[in-house]
């Protein structure tokens, strides 16, 4: 795991003004890979930054950047190879001879004996990476099939400079960066909390979407990202010859793929554990690391004063009956209050996932005792875990109703007459916003809609960002996306390629890698994620409980009360926390003047929301956090581009 950054100048530089800027850029990413740091230049277009988080060969003959044998290829690599022990193998049987034992010599050897683009099917593991051909003058940037780790890239100075790496800091080190502020990206960042691919926050400057590459040379800029791997292909094949098989069979063959994906990725020449929430994933991922370890696993996990967010019993006894070297730690507001300050650091990009506060303290104390850290992301978006996929397949019935759109209006104009004429006063306030919300959700044209709001944060963001038009975002939940699926097979499809890609693992990624730790994500082994796929409905879905393979193989040595209740996950106690540590913090950050002085947000609706949660009389958290994160994020940018005084 370490950290990738560079650039491809079209009108040529000098090799040590390249490399030097390489090295800058590398250095604003150096949480990623404190352990070593490297640079190159091919002393004409090209340049490569790197640091590195060592956890496989530990010697120098890891280090990056990293020449081929032949010297033609060049790379910088970020991620991990977990099958590169059986490619080193095949390629050694085909005259391959490996100096040491890391994962990134053999990619450059595959890369050598089979070429770049047939390479990537041939892995398994999470990766960005770059690689220069000094025989075609091109570079090459790839990223892995679910998008684990991250990959920026743009040009600037007018179309002449790429600038690329594994976030944005680095690429903001380039003295010729422009930071101009993408507005539809805004929106969007508004709508759901996280800016979805292919766009970043900045104008010009790109995420590479995860399965995918792109080959870019001093001549030839406007050159398309291309798939070596869809998902869509994945789910409709899975869809269109679904294995017959029962529950228990189910359980089994699934038990047994992703015992090995946890096996491959326990490999490390570092100490290494895993995060436990107590929740049906991570359980399931420690109980299989347990099984195949020879000595207790370390296992970490957080937990809140407030009961109502607290799931560190429930992990403590799984960790109990497993046998897990367990470590805990309980997190209160003023934990978040010293936290938060580094979030625009960290999440370098806008970002307002609440949960983004326990994960980056979780990671930082696992980072106290290990490198990697396995985790349980991903078993919702690939066997239909999310309670929002129960209400959705209610809701979807609803929208069949002849006289939907009649009820709808109905209930719209109850809400607006008992808002109006003051009776919520004698109403329960959390049963008006329960009416209110659906009221809000109901009236969507469609299925589309509906779900577009059901994963909104605000309904309306245009009333947030004024005059800009939204791009378009969340994929239709309509048959064209997968023909023979239902409602909550369409909804895991557009969570897996958007919400999971764009928010879960970015926020997994930066908590991490802002800790020097390395995560590891199991369930997201693409041959996990294809056998999920090919699983009937039956054995992952029954009335409101997904999950169902995963239950039935941790029932086989849990109790099932462990596992068997509602889902929580690293949440914070945010509403009381907003209301009493952090409302200093907010009030900074959302007083009028603050919110209209850059000229991107209407303040007044802001105000409004912050008024009424503060009075109790609506819980808008989850609108104004975005709103918080913009405000922190954008001071942050407003400081690092001041001009120093001498």
């Amino acid at each position: 795991m370490c950290g990738i950054t560079g650039l491809l100048d079209a009108d040529g530089l000098a090799a040590a003004p390249a490399r030097e800027l390489a090295g800058r850029m590398a250095a604003a990413i150096a949480t990623r890979g404190p352990d070593d740091a490297g640079t190159w230049s091919d002393g004409a277009h090209v340049a490569f930054g790197f640091r590195r988080l060592a956890i496989l060969d530990l010697s120098p003959l890891g280090q990056q950047p990293m020449a081929s044998a032949s010297g033609r290829y060049t790379i910088a690599f970020n991620g991990e190879i977990y099958n590169h022990r059986e490619l080193g193998v095949a390629l050694a049987a085909q005259g391959h001879r490996f100096r040491g034992r890391s994962d990134t010599e053999v990619l450059l050897a595959c890369i050598e004996q089979y070429g770049f683009v047939a390479t990537l099917p041939k892995l398994r593991g999470m990766f960005a990476l770059a690689v220069w051909d000094a025989t075609e003058r091109a570079l090459y940037l790839a990223r892995d099939r679910m998008g684990e780790k991250p990959l920026y890239y743009g040009w600037v100075r007018g179309g002449s400079l790429l600038l690329f790496g594994s976030e944005l800091k680095a690429l903001q080190a380039h003295p010729q960066f422009a930071a101009d502020i993408d507005r539809g990206a805004l929106m969007k960042f508004m709508r759901h909390g996280y800016v979805p691919a292919p766009r970043s926050i900045y104008q010009g400057i790109h995420k590479l979407p995860q399965g995918m590459w792109v080959r870019i040379s001093p001549t030839q800029r406007g050159a398309e990202p291309q798939s070596y791997y869809s998902f869509r292909d994945v789910a409709e094949a899975g869809l269109a010859a679904p294995l017959v098989v029962s529950l228990d069979d189910a359980a089994d063959q699934f038990g047994a793929e992703l015992a090995r994906a946890v096996g491959e990725q326990m490999v490390a020449d570092v100490p290494l554990g895993a995060f436990l929430s107590g929740g049906i994933d991570s359980s399931l991922v420690v109980m299989m690391m347990q099984q195949q370890s020879t000595r207790p696993v370390k296992t970490f996990s957080i937990g809140f004063d407030s009961a109502r967010y607290d799931e560190t019993a429930y992990a403590r006894e799984v960790a109990t009956r497993l046998g897990t070297d367990h470590t805990e730690f309980h997190v209160t507001g003023a934990d978040a209050l010293a936290l938060i300050p580094q979030l625009p650091t960290i999440y370098d990009e806008p970002f307002a996932d609440s949960s983004q506060i326990p994960t980056t303290l979780v990671s930082r104390l696992a980072r106290q005792h290990v490198t990697v850290a396995l985790t349980g992301d991903g078993g919702d978006e690939i066997l239909a875990g999310y309670p929002r996929y129960a209400t959705l397949r209610k809701l979807a019935r609803f929208y069949d109703l002849p006289g939907r759109r009649a009820l709808a209006t109905v209930a719209d104009r109850l809400v607006a007459a008992v808002s109006r004429d003051g009776d919520a006063a004698t109403l329960d306030r959390r049963a008006l916003d329960w009416l209110r919300r659906r009221t809000d959700i109901a009236s969507a044209a469609d299925l589309d809609a509906f779900y577009e709001l059901l994963m909104s944060l605000w309904y309306h963001p245009e009333w947030v960002v004024p005059d800009v038009a939204e791009p378009r975002g969340i994929m239709p939940l309509t048959k064209d996306v997968l023909a023979r699926g239902n409602v909550t097979e369409r909804a895991m499809y557009v969570d897996t390629v958007q919400n999971l890609a764009d928010a879960l693992l970015v926020k997994v990624d930066r908590a991490a890698m802002s800790n020097s730790l390395e995560t590891r994500l199991p369930l997201l082994d693409h041959r996990v994620v294809e056998l999920a796929w090919r699983l009937p409905y039956a054995t992952k879905v029954a009335g409101d409980r997904g999950k169902l393979v995963m239950r039935q193989l941790l029932a086989r040595q849990l109790p099932p009360r462990l596992f068997e209740r509602p889902k929580m996950g690293f949440m914070i106690p945010v509403v009381p926390w907003l209301r009493g540590p952090l409302r200093d913090w907010a009030e900074s950050l959302l007083f009028e003047r603050a919110l209209r002085e850059d000229g991107f947000l209407q303040p007044e609706i802001i105000r409004r929301r912050w008024q009424g949660f503060l009075a109790g009389t609506r819980d808008w958290h989850g609108p104004l956090w975005p709103v918080l994160m913009w405000q922190a994020w954008r001071q942050h940018q407003t400081r690092l581009s001041a001009p120093s005084t001498p």
